[in-house]
Formats: C-alpha cells, sequence, structure tokens
C-alpha cells in the first residue's frame, strides 16, 4: 500500500509542476477568455524556472510508473491479494496524469488557437499615411504572450500589421497614422501587463 501511496503522491505532484511550468503561458489565455487583459503578465516571473519545472514533472512522472510498474515483492497481508485497486491507485488514472501533464507541458506551442481572429480587412488609401513602429516590450515569455499582444493591438482601428516576438522582446507594428497613433499602441500594448520599454520607427 506504501508503493501505492507514494505513485498517487508522485502523481499529484507530476500533475502541479506541469501545470505550474505552463502557467506562464496558461494566463495570458484565461485573460483573454475572462477579459482582464491586465493579468496576463502576472506569471511571467516562472519562465526562468520552467526547465526544472520540465525536469521535475518528466521525473516525478517517471518515478510514479516505476511504482505502478514494479511487481510487489512485499505484501502486507494476504487480505489484499484479491483487493481491486481504487481507480485513483490504478495504471488508467496515471494514464490520464501523464496525458494531462503532457498536454500542460505543451500548452506553449499551441495557445495561440485560443485566441479569437481579430485580424481585420485594411482599405488604404494613401501609402503614404502608413507607418511603422517597432515597440520594445519587457515581460512576454512564450508564443502565448505573442498572441495577446497582437490581439490587443488588432482591436485598435488602422492596424495592417502586428508581428510580435517574445525572443525579440518587440512588436514590429505597421499602422495608418491617420486612424491610430503610437500612443494607442503603447496603450494597448501596456493593457496586457507587458510593458513598452521603447520604441522606434523604421
Amino acid at each position: 500500500m506504501n508503493m501505492e501511496k507514494s505513485s498517487n503522491t508522485a502523481a499529484y505532484t507530476g500533475i502541479i509542476s506541469a501545470i505550474a511550468a505552463s502557467i506562464c503561458c496558461i494566463t495570458p489565455v484565461l485573460a483573454v477568455i475572462a477579459g482582464t487583459s491586465g493579468i496576463a503578465s502576472t506569471f511571467s516571473w516562472i519562465e526562468p524556472f520552467r526547465p526544472y519545472l520540465i525536469g521535475l514533472t518528466i521525473l516525478v512522472l517517471c518515478f510514479a510508473w516505476y511504482q505502478k510498474l514494479k511487481s510487489k515483492n512485499e505484501i502486507d497481508c494476504e487480505c489484499h491479494i484479491n483487493e481491486k485497486p481504487k481507480f485513483i491507485q490504478s495504471k488508467t488514472f496515471l494514464g490520464i496524469v501523464t496525458v494531462f501533464a503532457i498536454v500542460m507541458l505543451a500548452f506553449p506551442y499551441y495557445s495561440g488557437i485560443f485566441y479569437p481572429n481579430t485580424e481585420k480587412q485594411i482599405i488604404l488609401v494613401d501609402k503614404s499615411d502608413i507607418k511603422t513602429t517597432e515597440f520594445k516590450i519587457s515581460g512576454m515569455t512564450c508564443t502565448g504572450c505573442e498572441e495577446h499582444v497582437n490581439h490587443e493591438v488588432n482591436k485598435l482601428n488602422g492596424i495592417v500589421n502586428s508581428k510580435t516576438s517574445y525572443e525579440k522582446g518587440n512588436a514590429i507594428i505597421e499602422f495608418d497614422k491617420t486612424k491610430t497613433n503610437e500612443t494607442e499602441i503603447e496603450k494597448a500594448i501596456n493593457s496586457t501587463g507587458y510593458k513598452v520599454t521603447d520604441k522606434e520607427e523604421n
């Protein structure tokens, strides 16, 4: 029974560490769904710990499976021989936990599907009215952050193109200066919880 308990504890630890590893990317999606953009960057401080949390998740799940598949050499008493294990002590439950952990760990790579499409068809009147500005942004940690910034910026009128990169820490925005301006774009970016630190015209 101790083996079953340690396997369950490892499984629960795996779930918690998997969620923690991706919470910095889950939060922006939840912010969009809840309509509270400002909380998007709340857990961005966890990002540097993500590799360790992923490692911990893998280790505890491997341990849980080892405990589950290990042959039972010790039997506390014969009354347990024919006892059917509870669902939370079964291989099925551990399998569900493992799949859930994998889905959570992979979340940053598919988080973009949760953002509504805000792209608009822009009718250009005069190409001389089109301006491109690069905004340097702090606090972004994954593709979910990129999608969140693009989502907020594309709500503005006059946005022609918005290309955000968390790796470069920037957003290159092409817009019609007769319909919007850099101040409005900066406000839209800052409303996500990530902060514009600098901007320059391209």
